[in-house]
């Protein structure tokens, strides 16, 4: 295993560049009383330089995000009689995502049956980079073998308590040995892994990023709904997986910092992750010119 400290330059925009050339992100997310992840991750693939983003969410939660971000188109999906996406929501959003560049799918999609099924089938016949968080996480627990093997980019954001339950393994012992955790399992799916947390670590089984910005009031709901949205907004891009997934962390955290000078620890939200990401990536772009 390597010890990866580099981070790539963003991709060049010419002068003549048009919306296309920063591809489509499909994010999956929301439901009814979730529906503001689903606007988080949004934003965030925006604001990170994706051209274009199309959030599928289910029908009773469209007008909550359409009226909360005005920059993206969306996909209204069937939905169970708590607002969560049904069975048959599997269908629309292939048809969605036959022009995607990217799927960012689970923040705020619940652990209803019916939504767990349509998760599942979608990681199953999803054709495109998949960056799968929260709720998509947990529609594995206890399944992660049937994350293996598929042919595109696979990027899986864990928390160590979603990591505790893909793997089967207590929290603690995830946490004891988190570098280790996160390649071993990446080298078995074959995926990329993002295990949050004080010193993210970004892993492909064989290279290993651990971060270096962030802090402690970054730990609140949200934040990692913007991490989502970041890396498939740079996925989208061209970016390879690995590498996007850790410029994104970077990133994540970057404009954490930024945030926490002004409301301190205690008082930063997401939203406040968020209005810094253009701060952020204005530094970035700076720092590798």
């Amino acid at each position: 295993m390597v010890k990866d400290t580099e981070l790539p330059p963003l991709p060049r925009r010419e002068p003549s560049a048009h919306k296309g050339d920063f591809g489509k992100v499909l994010v999956v997310a929301g439901s009814r009383n979730m529906p503001g992840a689903a606007s988080l991750a949004t934003e965030a693939a925006l604001r990170s330089g994706a051209g274009l983003a199309v959030l599928a969410v289910p029908a009773s939660a469209l007008g909550l995000v359409a009226a909360r971000f005005v920059c993206s188109t969306f996909v209204s999906l069937p939905e169970t009689s708590a607002g969560t996406l049904a069975t048959t929501a599997a269908q629309p959003v292939l048809e969605a995502a036959k022009d995607a560049t990217v799927v960012a799918m689970g923040p705020g999609l619940s652990q209803h049956p019916e939504t767990v099924e349509a998760v599942r089938t979608l990681v199953r016949q999803l054709r495109c980079p998949l960056v799968l968080d929260a709720d998509a996480l947990n529609a594995f627990a206890g399944r992660a073998g049937d994350l293996a093997g598929r042919a595109e980019p696979l990027v899986l954001t864990p928390h160590p308590g979603e990591m505790a339950r893909l793997t089967g393994l207590p929290t603690g012992e995830v946490q004891a040995d988190r570098e280790q955790a996160a390649v071993s399992f990446a080298r078995e799916r074959r995926c990329i892994l993002v295990l949050k947390g004080h010193g993210t670590v970004v892993t492909d089984g064989e290279r290993a990023y651990v971060n270096t910005t962030g802090n402690p009031g970054m730990a609140t709901g949200g934040s990692g709904d913007v991490l989502t949205g970041m890396i498939a907004g740079l996925v989208a891009q061209g970016i390879a997986a690995y590498e996007a997934a850790k410029t994104a962390v970077f990133m994540h955290g970057l404009a954490g910092d930024l945030a926490c000078i002004e409301t301190g620890e205690i008082s930063l939200v997401a939203t406040d992750i968020l209005a810094k990401l253009p701060q952020a990536f204005k530094s970035y772009a700076k720092g590798k010119s």
